[in-house]
């Protein structure tokens, strides 16, 4: 009967796991019961509540490449024009460049993205109940890995049921359905957390998810601004697989060939 001991753990496991994912879920929809819906976001704020500190990053970057004030090349350097910096944002990313004027994207992307700067537009998100604060967000990240590890241990500890000797009293095919049952719970609270949380929500509380959603329906517009402001609002929602010049995107996506997977 030493499987069911191994059953009761498999059960202990997977139960402390979803628990704990529902509870941080649950805390992290509840960041404040009065949130600032009359906020009018910035392009800057809409980026950070879609993909966080690294999509402003990213942001600033193809603005300023677009304003011809940055250039970025396809092979991965970011090259300074203008070394004027308009915004606290924009300024960061000069600085990360560095007083030669040319750069690596990556580190620059990194430094940038871990600025002042970006700390100030998170502060002010999550003061008006707009963004996750940094501890309900890491919870929820940290509930979700420990229920994947939870059904990998649930299926470990069957296949060692599984693999002891028969049982008299319990055919392989039943105590392979028992192991399958808290396998089944964790499975189904990460397919749950991946509908009901998605990637942006563990940046934006229910409410920044609202106003990201109106920033999109009214960014719309003809003429050189309102399009300009179209594109920008794309990239700050959606990312780099925004950008539509291929070269400005390769600029992103480019590897040294020593650090490719």
């Amino acid at each position: 009967m030493f499987w069911v001991l191994l059953l009761v753990l498999a059960w202990g496991v997977a139960g402390a796991a979803c628990t704990r994912l529902c509870l941080a879920a649950v805390r992290a929809a509840a960041v404040d019961p009065n949130p600032d819906q009359r906020h009018d976001l910035t392009l800057y704020e809409a980026a950070f509540l879609s993909g966080g500190p690294g999509r402003v990053a990213e942001l600033t970057l193809v603005s300023m490449a677009r304003q011809q004030r940055l250039l970025l090349a396809h092979t991965g350097w970011a090259t300074v024009v203008d070394p004027r910096g308009r915004d606290e944002m924009e300024r960061s990313v000069l600085g990360a460049i560095g007083p030669e004027g040319q750069s690596r994207i990556a580190p620059v992307r990194a430094a940038a993205a871990a600025a002042d700067a970006v700390r100030g537009i998170a502060d002010r998100l999550v003061g008006a109940g707009l963004a996750v604060p940094d501890g309900a967000r890491t919870t929820v990240v940290a509930g979700m890995r420990q229920v994947r590890g939870a059904a990998l241990f649930v299926l470990g500890l069957g296949a060692v049921a599984l693999l002891m000797p028969g049982t008299p009293d319990m055919p392989r095919g039943l105590v392979a359905l028992w192991f399958a049952l808290p396998l089944a719970l964790t499975l189904s609270c990460l397919a749950i957390a991946r509908v009901e949380v998605p990637p942006y929500a563990r940046w934006a509380s229910p409410a920044g998810q609202r106003l990201l959603g109106a920033l999109a329906r009214r960014s719309g517009g003809t003429g050189g601004a309102a399009d300009e402001r179209t594109y920008l609002t794309s990239v700050a929602v959606l990312g780099i697989r925004a950008v539509g010049e291929p070269e400005l995107r390769a600029a992103f996506g480019h590897r040294e060939p020593f650090l490719r997977d």
